[in-house]
């Protein structure tokens, strides 16, 4: 291996071609920026060498593009990050859904019948419900009465669906009366899930 000789003191730069090393690299630097970044990637040409090159016009349409850009987003909002968070809630909403009802019941009623389902609950239990019926419109009376305390949650009348929750005042049965008024054949389908310890139906 050949060791490499020494350079001469002689062939080294001084300082002051350095410095002009340095100001020669910035002036060009500069020059670039002016005549080439600006005009390609701002759209605007100072000088106008970005004109003679077709850079202006192409910087403009950068320009144009991003603040369309810009103005669709504080708009819409971003639609991408927003259909996939609906996806994914979907698929969340669902799967819990699937999991959170305890018991799920369905009957039907004839013209002018009526049914109670109630939960027997302890004093400061909690239910929540959703229900839905087809085929026509439903009366109900949500309530509780037990050792001669009564309580009504909710009344509702011709209704085809309901959801929500409430806490027991006292401990007994408490749940729903529902009869039909309509003149066709409507089926109810009830979910529950809370602090219950049995589901008892009454027709």
């Amino acid at each position: 291996m050949h060791n490499a000789p020494k350079p001469k003191l002689e062939d080294l730069p001084t300082n002051a071609q350095l410095r002009r090393s340095s100001i020669i690299a910035c002036i060009g630097a500069l020059a670039i920026g002016v005549m080439v970044y600006m005009p390609a990637e701002l759209g605007k040409d100072p000088t106008g060498v970005g004109s003679l090159l077709g850079l202006t016009e192409m910087g403009e349409i950068k320009q144009q593009l991003a603040a369309e850009a810009a103005a669709d987003a504080e708009t819409h909002g971003d639609e991408t990050s927003s259909l996939v968070n609906d996806i994914l809630g979907l698929f969340v909403g669902t799967a819990h859904a699937q999991e959170a009802w305890q018991d799920q019941i369905t009957f039907t009623l004839a013209p002018g019948e009526y049914t109670e389902i109630k939960a027997t609950m302890e004093e400061g239990a909690s239910l929540f419900y959703a229900w839905s019926s087809e085929g026509g419109r439903i009366n109900f009376d949500l309530h509780a009465h037990a050792d001669g305390q009564d309580v009504t949650y909710e009344k509702g009348r011709g209704k085809t669906s309901g959801e929500g929750s409430f806490e027991t005042p006292f401990s007994g049965n408490h749940g729903w009366f529902w009869r039909n008024r309509d003149d066709e054949a409507v089926t109810v389908t009830l979910q529950l899930r809370g602090d219950y310890s049995a589901i008892v139906r009454d027709e």
